[in-house]
């Protein structure tokens, strides 16, 4: 059977998004996930693979003033300081620039779906993710303890993004940050409206794990996919790849 290829908007390197793709654990492409009117893969590659062959052109994301990108990845993979035990996380992106590593957890519909249950392995206990990380421990503990916990938000998930980047800045000598970029749409795609308490809810969700965070070495900045493009519409070469986003995902 021949892959699917999905119809990515004009002016992208295909052949560089279905390159990093397949890389990628999620598997989008084979599973045909990536097809789905609601998947969040679709909406970042679109987006952020504009810029691969460009990433000189791609503003420092809201909050985040870390100068010039110079390096755009999709897929991206941001390993512990160790070879085998823990699933190594990919991020949706990750964004370098001469000072700052910027992995980037994209999430469109996904918060306001029933919870999956997820946890942390025994592995995540050791002491090995650099000075300065107390509040991402504590936190991965509270939640382990059922002391903290989050109804829309996967805080898991985010706690385990932060150590990874965090390990691959740390080598590299940059200063590490963590991106959750979220939509709120108001409707599924099938056209039934999405419960507003539960954006409501995800909103305190990440204004917890903001506070919780605040202050460690990994930098936790959320962004909200409406104002990301509504700072890139701003900008004349964006334009048109705005409207392009905006037509096939809505907003």
């Amino acid at each position: 059977m021949p892959e699917f290829v999905p119809d990515f908007l004009p002016d992208l390197p295909v052949d560089r998004i279905l390159g990093s793709l397949r890389l990628s654990p999620g598997h989008e492409i084979r599973t045909g996930k990536f097809g789905s009117p609601e998947s969040s893969a679709a909406l970042v590659a679109n987006a952020f693979g504009w810029f691969l062959t460009r990433p000189g052109d791609l503003p420092h994301l809201p909050g985040v003033p870390a100068g010039r990108i110079e390096v755009v990845e999709l897929e991206s993979e941001m390993r512990y300081p160790w070879a085998g035990g823990g699933r190594h996380p990919w991020l949706n992106v990750g964004l370098a620039t001469q000072t700052t590593l910027i992995g980037v957890r994209a999430r469109r519909y996904e918060p306001f779906r029933p919870a999956k249950n997820t946890g942390f392995a025994d592995v995540y206990d050791r002491p090995v993710w650099g000075p300065n990380m107390g509040r991402y421990t504590k936190l991965q503990r509270d939640l382990v303890d059922g002391t903290v916990e989050f109804e829309c938000l996967d805080a898991v998930q985010l706690v385990k993004d932060a150590y990874g980047i965090r390990t691959r800045a740390e080598k590299r000598a940059l200063g590490a940050v963590l991106v959750y970029l979220y939509a709120e749409p108001e409707f599924w795609a099938n056209g039934k409206p999405v419960d507003p308490a539960r954006i409501a809810q995800h909103r305190r969700d990440v204004a917890a794990f903001s506070k919780a965070v605040a202050g460690d070495n990994c930098v936790f900045v959320p962004v909200r996919w409406t104002d990301l493009l509504h700072q890139w519409s701003k900008m004349p070469a964006l334009k048109a790849h705005v409207l392009g986003l905006r037509a096939r995902f809505g907003f």
